[in-house]
């Protein structure tokens, strides 16, 4: 079976009744892939537009607050017999793909602090 780029970067379900589709042929991801991938796009837009507008970079909480909701979604969906439909899955992963580029952001900025912080002392007893 040949791959393509979805099936790298995401390990989705693909199940038919959980997946948009568009002139009779399913999306290479489901509804909630589909967010997330999309929230991706926007963070790292955002991101890169925080550069020079300082007020787009998110603060570290919200890009937690932006993940529960799919956390939510998802674990009810898990542990109940309750079933959202694709356009809540989508909205859900738009706004959890979003919050976890920031996130990712935030841990890559502790990350580069402590490795300074290890340098410095590191080089403060030569």
């Amino acid at each position: 079976m040949k791959k393509n780029f979805f099936d790298v970067f995401f390990h989705c379900h693909k199940l038919p009744e959980r997946s948009f589709f568009y002139k009779d042929k399913q999306f290479p991801i489901c509804s909630r892939c589909t967010g997330i991938f999309i929230g991706y796009i926007i963070g790292i837009i955002s991101l890169i537009l925080g550069i020079f507008f300082p007020f787009l970079i998110l603060k570290f909480w919200i890009s937690i607050l932006l993940i529960i909701p799919m956390l939510i979604d998802g674990s009810i969906q898990f542990f109940t017999h309750y079933r959202s439909n694709n356009y809540k899955r989508l909205i859900t992963g738009v706004l959890a793909g979003f919050g976890i580029i920031f996130f990712l952001y935030y841990i890559a900025l502790l990350g580069m602090a402590h490795g300074r912080w290890v340098v410095d002392h590191l080089l403060s007893y030569f």
